[in-house]
């Protein structure tokens, strides 16, 4: 996806920092991550003991012992609230009598949605009253159970599975795509049980799985397994043997299209998927005689936006015979593609972005703000602050269009990622998007941010997951690797 040039690298002797550096100290807040949209803190402290507290479902909840969704997010919590301290002997602090001993869950829908999927219209509102001996944990649905206890309340996971270099997915109706365009067609694959399981653990944390099959760009390895799938590129009259974006005038390709988009809305739950619409290099369909002949017939003379809008509409109304929305990258709506109503628009490019998020929401689209935080743009000092200080509704429009601005996206594309380095370098710069996104927009003191981001960081870091550090500093119990 769009490359990301990497700094170069060197020695040196002196310490320089790029951004200001707050001073470390107490937050009103504690160490609250992400703050809610509106918290009342008390300065009484209670205590916890693993001994004696335990996380149960209120009498009144619709949900009981048998959602397991609940269940397990139970157990996953107590273990991240006292695996650290029965490592350490247990906590036996005694003399306190103000302990909670309990946190009662009470899902109040008569629908708790226990079974089901998370979806772009959930409820996931809670409240949260924490007193002693009982606490408790209000919320409609599931979801909004979950939001209280979440690490950082993403709730969406853009999974870009497949792109010009490998086609990991492993397709039941096309198994070549994979076998013939992944890295390795054994090691290097996601089989259905792969993706089966990834959805899973996902639903299980409240988050939705949204699969994006970039197309018709982002495409050289559809190719290896699909005959005729791509543009045959030439010099002249003569073919040059690489090959370019998708062949849109040729009907196989619609055919295949329909095949394998109807595979993919069965696999995965989730009511939209993201279709890409990217970064089309035009050089190889100018060079094919037989692309140039069709432009001719249907009029498109030589502007190729045209012949790309074509292909985006018959894959937009291939998709749409599935039932599913659909999400696109910003260039499909620049081209003046015709989209269903209910198409989610990302704006993803450059720094003009207040500008497209204004046009997208004039036409009455709704969209996703990426353009910002794009993480795998990485650079010297703390960039967290560059990320948490977006304002995503600093353009010009109505309050009808900025309402139609139903999130943002913090994306870390692969080319110089895996999973070496993948979860430092996400967490916890990502953590700060999710304040911005989740927090009241009034939340905004940076200083503040960094006290209590520096300790969400190291509450990361004692369970297990290795965020790099904010700045120079130390955890009490410091990551103690693999």
């Amino acid at each position: 996806h769009p490359s990301s040039p990497t700094p170069s690298c060197g020695v040196r002797l002196r310490l320089t920092v790029a951004t200001e550096v707050p001073q470390l100290g107490e937050s009103r807040f504690g160490s609250l991550w992400p703050l809610p949209q509106n918290v009342v803190i008390s300065p009484v402290a209670f205590m916890l003991r693993s001994s004696s507290f335990q996380i149960v479902h209120s009498a009144e909840s619709s949900a009981g012992p048998g959602c397991s969704i609940l269940q397990s997010a139970f157990r996953r919590y107590f273990e991240y609230m006292f695996g650290y301290t029965k490592n350490q002997g247990g906590n036996t602090k005694k003399g306190q009598d103000s302990e909670v001993t309990e946190l009662q869950v009470w899902i109040t829908s008569a629908d708790s949605e226990c079974d089901a999927y998370p979806s772009v219209t959930s409820d996931e509102s809670y409240e949260l009253t924490v007193d002693q001996p009982t606490a408790v944990l209000k919320a409609a649905k599931v979801w909004g159970a979950l939001r209280a206890m979440a690490m950082n309340k993403y709730n969406v996971f853009h999974w870009h599975i497949v792109d010009d270099n490998s086609f990991p997915y492993e397709s039941t109706v096309f198994p070549d795509l994979s076998r013939k365009g992944a890295y390795h067609p054994y090691t290097h694959i996601y089989t259905p049980t792969d993706v089966k399981m990834v959805i899973e653990f996902a639903r299980m944390r409240g988050i939705r799985v949204i699969s994006e099959f970039d197309t018709p760009g982002h495409t050289q390895s559809w190719g290896k397994g699909q005959m005729d799938l791509l543009t045959s590129c030439y010099s002249g009259e003569n073919p040059t043997g690489s090959f370019g974006p998708v062949n849109p005038i040729l009907n196989s390709t619609y055919d295949f299209m329909a095949k394998f988009f109807k595979e993919v809305s069965l696999v995965f739950p989730d009511t939209y998927i993201h279709l890409g619409g990217d970064e089309v290099d035009f050089t190889c369909w100018k060079s094919n005689p037989d692309i140039q002949a069709f432009m001719q017939e249907h009029g498109f003379d030589k502007d190729f936006k045209k012949l790309e809008s074509y292909y985006i509409q018959k894959l937009l109304d291939i998709v749409g015979s599935t039932k599913k929305g659909y999400m696109i990258w910003q260039e499909v709506f620049d081209n003046g593609v015709k989209l269903k109503p209910d198409t989610v628009v990302e704006v993803w490019m450059g720094s003009n972005y207040q500008e497209e998020l204004q046009n997208v929401t004039a036409a009455g689209f709704s969209t996703i703000l990426s353009a910002p935080w794009y993480l795998d743009y990485i650079s010297y000092g703390q960039d967290w602050q560059r990320y948490y200080k977006v304002e995503p509704l600093a353009f010009k429009g109505t309050d009808a269009q900025k309402k139609l601005v139903i999130g943002g996206e913090a994306c870390l594309w692969g080319e110089y990622v895996d999973a070496t380095n993948l979860t430092p370098r996400l967490w916890p710069r990502a953590s700060a998007v999710a304040e911005r996104l989740w927090s009241n927009q009034n939340v905004t003191d940076v200083g503040d941010a960094y006290n209590r981001l520096t300790q969400h960081r190291c509450r990361m870091v004692a369970r297990g997951i290795p965020a790099e550090p904010l700045f120079v500093g130390y955890c009490d119990q410091e990551y103690k690797g693999l």
